[in-house]
């Protein structure tokens, strides 16, 4: 569908935002990142999150796989009626819920109290040229 309305100007209005502050972030050099890729400091960061992440996420690939090897290959256990109309297979399936939930909240708390200030100096540092 065509128009006769102009195209929008490539000026774009006066803000009545406040100017920048004064304290502006500049961005970092290839070889700052270099140079903090290779630091101590950051190895450490990169170790704080290994030694959470890796673990907990091949603990629960383990557990995902073993609730569907069982449901797949132990069809009469995981039919076994543990009260009413709840069987093992029904409660699996609800702990599957229950641990990515678990597993999310926990990593969201490691990840406040230890490497979110880790990172949080990094940036600062290479933004602020400290």
């Amino acid at each position: 569908m065509a128009t006769d309305a102009p195209p929008p100007s490539k000026e774009e209005p006066p803000s009545k935002e406040e100017p920048p502050s004064q304290e502006e972030h500049r961005l970092p050099s290839a070889e700052e990142f270099s140079e903090v890729q290779q630091s101590a400091e950051f190895a450490e960061l990169r170790r704080s999150f290994r030694s959470f992440a890796f673990p907990l996420t091949v603990a629960f690939v383990a557990w995902y796989l073993l609730y569907v090897l069982l449901s797949n290959y132990a069809g009469g256990f995981m039919g076994t009626k543990l009260f009413g109309n709840i069987n093992v297979a029904f409660v699996f399936g609800i702990a599957q819920f229950v641990t990515t939930f678990l597993i999310a909240w926990w990593y969201s708390r490691h990840a406040a109290a230890k490497l979110d200030p880790k990172a949080e100096a990094i940036k600062t540092r290479m933004e602020g040229g400290a």
